[in-house]
């Protein structure tokens, strides 16, 4: 892998209005996998029967789970590799099933070059509705370092 693969962008090349998105399709298995890394065991996640009985109706996506395709969007795309998360507001506003798409999208939407800082606002939709949404901030490597 060459430092072209591992290098996202440097705080020089980013601009406020800058953004990245992925999409991502929950599974039942994803939930599962959530839930045994996590030891969220929570019945409303995995059992079909309770969460039948709930206002859900069915079983239901971990929060956290969704939550973390934010990071795989800074992670991997806006800033990319060599960013360092420092911190994350979340709201979570509705239910992910399975079977649902997820769209994520980090929006740059303000920059402190001198301190290397980037802020993005993220949301989770599921066709139009925002099932979660926040604000990252970021440290991002610059060239000049």
């Amino acid at each position: 892998m060459s430092t072209v693969d591992i290098q996202g962008y440097f705080i020089e090349d980013l601009s406020v209005g800058m953004a990245a998105q992925s999409e991502r399709t929950i599974t039942g298995g994803d939930i599962d996998r959530f839930a045994d890394v996590t030891g969220d065991v929570n019945p409303i996640h995995l059992d079909e029967d309770y969460a039948s009985t709930t206002i859900f109706k069915s079983r239901i996506a971990h929060g956290m789970l969704t939550a973390s395709f934010i990071s795989a969007v800074i992670a991997n795309q806006l800033p990319g590799p060599g960013a360092i998360y420092l911190s994350q507001s979340l709201r979570f506003k509705a239910p992910v099933k399975p079977g649902d798409k997820v769209v994520t999208r980090a929006t740059v939407t303000d920059l402190k070059s001198e301190r290397r800082r980037a802020t993005l606002t993220c949301e989770c939709l599921v066709g139009d509705t925002v099932v979660l949404d926040g604000e990252a901030e970021v440290m991002v490597p610059s060239r000049a370092a």
